[in-house]
């Protein structure tokens, strides 16, 4: 028991300290990924939904590219660091769009829970969606870019 402690003690720390100040929105995220995983197994034969291994698959790695999605949004992080340091400016925050990426999926997440939930047969306070649904709609606003107020980036549809 003692060595089981001592590694997962160990694991924790040596991921806090990597991730800094994205441990905690990251160890939220991935805690909803399996929570969601595993409602959406229970809701499935509710919904008439057969399970198998390949939509289990399939399920995994969408869950895989959502921590994908975070790492895209760390490395737009650190190039505005480095680009404002190229310039002389000192930006007074760290992994500001890694968090709103972490924190958009993880009200993503909660919304798909609640649904599975539902799909259960579990009442769902409405209070409870009204409150994740506000977050969500709280981070898009706030992660808001000019052009996004125009209805899009102005370069859909070409190739990167």
């Amino acid at each position: 028991m003692d060595r089981a402690k001592a590694f997962f003690v160990t694991a924790g720390s040596l991921f806090s300290s990597l991730l800094g100040i994205l441990y905690v929105p990251v160890i939220l995220m991935v805690s909803c990924n399996v929570i969601d995983y595993i409602t959406g197994l229970l809701a499935a034969p509710g919904r008439g939904d057969r399970v198998n291994s390949a939509r289990g698959l399939r399920g995994i790695a969408k869950k895989v590219c959502m921590w994908l999605l975070v790492v895209a949004g760390a490395i737009v992080d650190e190039l505005l660091q480095y680009a404002g340091g190229t310039v002389g400016i000192t930006l007074p925050f760290t992994f500001l769009v890694a968090c709103i990426v972490c924190i958009w999926i993880i009200c993503n997440e909660l919304i798909s829970i609640l649904e599975n939930i539902a799909d259960i047969g579990v009442p769902i306070p409405v209070f409870l969606q009204r409150i994740i649904y506000y977050i969500k709609q709280q981070t898009e606003s706030r992660a808001t870019l000019p052009d996004d107020a125009e209805g899009g980036t102005g370069d859909e549809g070409e190739d990167i």
